[in-house]
């Protein structure tokens, strides 16, 4: 029995693998047959692909070569190109169709001065420098796939002795802001007083050089442009005696055998990203301004290269692109704002292929104003840290360049306030009501109900800096004396800022804990304030004797940002008069300027301090 089993099982696999394969067998062999059948593919492609190449490679060389030979089949006076120089019978573009496809070719000649016999205006001097002529035939296909253009050259050379032809040369050479040679520069050239006109376009070579012999002379003739993909570009101008009288340079003149060389500089072009702010950094939308650079191109009158109006958006921002490596200089123009400063300093020089920062620092119009601008006698830079006194009957006030101010004068508006937008309040005072602040506007003391109430405090609201780099420097106050009466520290503040809103403010005093006080006027704050946009102060006051209260009529911190103008300070709310200007800095000789005239809405003043 057991052996009966053993044969069925036997003849059952037998009937299985003649019946076929099974599935997994059935995967490997179609994997490997599409394995297979795709490298065939590819590589039958991939000789597809060589075989067309090859083919149209053979096509252009056939019809290079006979643009090669119709230039060699003409008389040689008509070697040239149409309107060309020198000028012939040859276009400069065509299309030619071989086997179907069309290929674009682009003809160049030009008159080769071999230095065999001497070159034009060397030593010896080649009087006839047009010894042969140099014939380019550039051949592409723009609708051929992985076609790399390529180009065929050939000299040809006159059947007779040259003899002098009575034209010049005209060399021009471009460079960069370095005096580099910018090769393949774009060279375009008119010369609308022959007939036909003679139209050359063309490429500097490797040293950024184009060297044009056996030129027709003209006066003022050849109109002449260079520029380059991603470059910023220069001309030659028109003689216009309404418009450029004078101009730089003018369209260049040929004279007979001589040589007329002529330079241009070109290089890449630069950007700006301008932002119109205050100096809390708050956009100042829709800002109009003129964008002037220090190139010319003409004198007498002098005529600007770059002179052109912009308008930021409502973000207050402008990117002004394809601009010239140049020094510029900025003027808004608004009937709401003055500029109070900008950063970096006025004139602003943009290097090639930068893209460089400015900020238009803005004030509302308050009616007169002046910009004072300190430099260092030594450097030519910013001055940073300079006390800047401007002041005449009736007016003194002392600022300090690249240092702003967060200034409180009054707080009859009341409480309530969290964010300083009404100068006239402020955010909480102490439960008992013991601080006076309606009574007269601009002073802050005590309560008077019969006696002087005591102790009191008032927290100012949360002012906004604007900038996440702010550096808190200085906690003034006034008046700076109190009564004697109302004993020692009867002035007291603590300072707490923080990065971010909403937020717990901690008050801190001139240790960085909130156990002390800041007690002296016109002290230093402590760093760990800094580096934090958002501040607020918290005023305590006292008396030893009820009969009397002291009181505070103004309270300032100063601070710095990113969208602080460094080297500069910015007075307004001035009226029409003499002021006397006085600045100070350790290390430099002090500046005094009794006879500082303010007469228009906005002055400008810069200052050298000597070190």
């Amino acid at each position: 029995m057991i052996k009966l089993k053993t044969n069925k099982l036997t003849k059952l696999q037998d009937n299985e693998a003649a019946h076929g394969f099974t599935l997994v067998e059935t995967l490997v062999g179609v994997f490997i047959f599409l394995v297979i059948a795709i490298s065939l593919y590819q590589a039958y492609l991939s000789i597809l692909h060589l075989t067309q190449a090859a083919r149209l490679k053979g096509l252009a060389a056939l019809v290079a070569n006979q643009q090669l030979e119709v230039a060699h089949n003409l008389p040689y006076d008509s070697v040239g190109i149409i309107s060309g120089l020198p000028s012939g019978l040859i276009p400069h573009l065509q299309t030619i169709t071989a086997s179907g496809i069309d290929f674009q070719i682009t003809t160049t000649v030009r008159n080769i001065d071999d230095p065999f016999d001497g070159v034009i205006g060397g030593n010896p001097n080649d009087s006839s420098p047009a010894d042969n002529k140099l014939v380019e035939v550039l051949v592409a296909c723009a609708t051929c796939r992985d076609f790399t253009p390529f180009e065929v050259t050939t000299t040809i050379a006159p059947k007779n002795l040259e003899t002098t032809s009575g034209n010049g040369a005209l060399f021009i050479d471009v460079f960069d802001a370095n005096g580099d040679p910018v090769p393949q520069a774009n060279v375009h050239i008119l010369n609308s007083q022959v007939n036909p006109d003679i139209i050359i376009d063309d490429v500097t070579n490797a040293n950024g050089e184009l060297q044009l012999v056996d030129v027709p002379p003209g006066n003022f003739a050849y109109e002449i442009s260079v520029a380059k993909t991603g470059y910023s570009s220069a001309q030659t101008y028109l003689i216009d005696p309404e418009v450029n009288p004078n101009p730089l340079p003018p369209h260049s003149t040929v004279a007979v055998g001589q040589v007329t060389q002529i330079s241009f500089a070109i290089d890449q072009v630069s950007q700006f990203e301008v932002k119109s702010i205050t100096n809390l950094c708050a956009p100042v939308p829709n800002l109009t301004f003129n964008l002037k650079g220090a190139k010319t191109i003409g004198t007498s009158p002098t005529m600007l290269k770059y002179d052109n109006n912009f308008t930021t958006n409502s973000a207050g921002e402008k990117t002004i692109s394809n601009l010239e490596w140049d020094s510029y200089t900025f003027t808004p123009s608004s009937a709401s704002y003055d500029l109070a400063g900008t950063i970096p300093l006025l004139p602003i020089a943009l290097s090639p292929g930068a893209t460089q920062n400015v900020a238009l620092v803005m004030a509302p119009l308050n009616p007169k104003a002046l910009l004072v601008i300190v430099k260092d006698g030594g450097m030519g830079l910013p001055l940073s840290g300079v006390n800047v006194a401007l002041s005449k009957t009736g007016f003194d006030q002392s600022l300090i360049t690249d240092r702003g101010f967060l200034r409180q004068t009054d707080w009859s508006g009341g409480a309530g306030q969290v964010e300083y937008t009404d100068p006239t309040k402020f955010f909480a005072s102490d439960s008992n009501n013991n601080v006076d602040y309606a009574t007269q506007a601009g002073e802050v003391k005590l309560k008077q109900i019969g006696n002087y109430q005591t102790p009191g405090w008032l927290e100012s609201s949360i002012f906004d800096t604007g900038g996440s780099q702010a550096s808190y420097y200085n906690l003034s106050w006034s008046p700076i004396n109190q009564p004697l009466e109302t004993g020692s520290d009867s002035v007291k503040f603590q300072i707490a800022a923080t990065s971010s809103l909403p937020a717990t403010f901690t008050y801190l005093g001139p240790d960085g804990t909130p156990d002390t006080y800041y007690t002296l006027a016109d002290t230093n704050l402590n760093s760990v304030n800094n580096n934090k946009r958002y501040v607020r102060y918290k005023l305590f006051l006292t008396t030893a004797d009820q009969a009397f209260t002291p009181s505070i009529s103004d309270i300032s911190i100063t601070f710095g940002s990113e969208c602080l103008p460094y080297g500069q300070v910015f007075f307004n709310g001035l009226a029409t008069g003499t002021y006397s200007l006085e600045i100070t800095k350790t290390g430099y000789q002090p500046y005094n300027n009794d006879n500082v005239q303010i007469t228009s809405g906005w002055q400008t003043l810069e200052v050298i301090l000597t070190p």
